[in-house]
């Protein structure tokens, strides 16, 4: 009786093993950047909408911030490096690292302000820094358009010294259309629900910061083909004043939804996003980032580029009166 037992127990163990496998076989394995592009675009988010198909960018102008500021009513994080924070900042900056911007942003009590204002030097990584914290659903948070290079002339050179008219001879009308539909990345954070997919991202995000989501358009030309190349623009103005060879055009809150086009972007491929100053772009890029793209903004965008054909066709570019001339306080 004694064995008769223990071979039923036996038989009953072998039967809960293998039932157990065959149901670890049985479930799918999670598609962790599916999983988030359906819980960012979702009201669920954090936001509580799809960031990138509504308020991307989100910016604010010098000229608001000094009016908020002089009344109280904004919060202004400064995150250039410290020595330049220290030659010049505007008056109530706080100086905050990229990588520490979302624990310090926990600490503001964001009822006590209208708005927060990311400042750098051109708007780029700000943009980049604003694109996190919106997604976060940080929504007082903007971008200072232009950087600090549109507070006073002191700030201004690396506006002024990356506009460019380089390759305008090279900018085509021809269209490109958009490649075929692919699978999303791979993300493997080993998370399951969007929230903790999301946090695990944002993590690797910050850990890399800004440099890594950009290029320069050195060497985009150096060998175009090598990417996949999105003008963040209309139709009308990729028609005219026209786009890099072989760039694809997207349209702003439209195209890049998982509903619409957002999987005809590679995975095995950089992708390069431009827009006009490279402030839009670097919003845009972020979010691809943390999608899995091996995504880059092209640094200056269209300004840096085709600055006189931009001028000429009335689209957004650098200009000396952009430059404020607003007081600036140091240590």
């Amino acid at each position: 009786m004694k064995k008769h037992n223990l071979w039923l127990l036996g038989l009953l163990l072998a039967f809960v093993f293998v039932t157990s496998c065959k149901k670890d076989d049985d479930d799918p394995a999670v598609n962790e950047s599916e999983v988030l592009v359906n819980y960012l675009e979702s009201s669920d988010s954090p936001l509580g909408k799809d960031y990138v198909s509504t308020d991307l960018p989100s910016i604010i102008a010098a000229s608001e911030v000094k009016t908020l500021n002089e009344t109280g009513q904004i919060y202004i994080i400064d995150i250039r490096s410290a020595a330049d924070f220290a030659t010049g900042h505007i008056a109530n900056a706080v100086n905050v690292t990229l990588a520490g911007i979302v624990d310090h942003v926990k600490g503001i009590n964001m009822n006590n302000y209208t708005k927060v204002a990311i400042v750098c030097y051109s708007g780029q990584t700000a943009g980049w820094a604003t694109s996190l914290l919106r997604l976060l659903g940080y929504s007082k948070v903007f971008s200072m358009k232009w950087g600090m290079c549109s507070w006073h002339e002191d700030f201004a050179a690396r506006w002024k010294n990356n506009i460019s008219n380089t390759y305008a001879s090279q900018f085509v009308t021809t269209a490109t259309a958009k490649g075929a539909a692919n699978e999303l990345p791979v993300l493997s954070t080993g998370k399951t629900t969007g929230p903790e997919i999301f946090e695990a991202r944002v993590a690797a995000m910050l850990a890399e910061g800004f440099t890594p989501a950009t290029i320069t358009k050195e060497t985009v030309f150096g060998n175009t083909s090598n990417y996949y190349i999105v003008n963040y623009w209309s139709e009308a103005h990729y028609n005219n004043p026209g786009h890099i060879p072989g760039a694809m055009q997207y349209t702003p809150k439209e195209s890049l939804k998982l509903s619409t086009t957002l999987k005809t972007l590679p995975t095995d491929k950089t992708v390069v996003v431009y827009c006009y100053t490279g402030q839009t772009s670097a919003f845009l890029a972020l979010y691809l980032r943390l999608l899995g793209y091996d995504a880059k903004s092209l640094l200056y965008g269209a300004n840096g580029m085709i600055y006189d054909l931009m001028t000429t066709a009335g689209l957004t570019t650098w200009k000396d009166t952009e430059i404020m001339g607003y007081d600036y306080v140091t240590p």
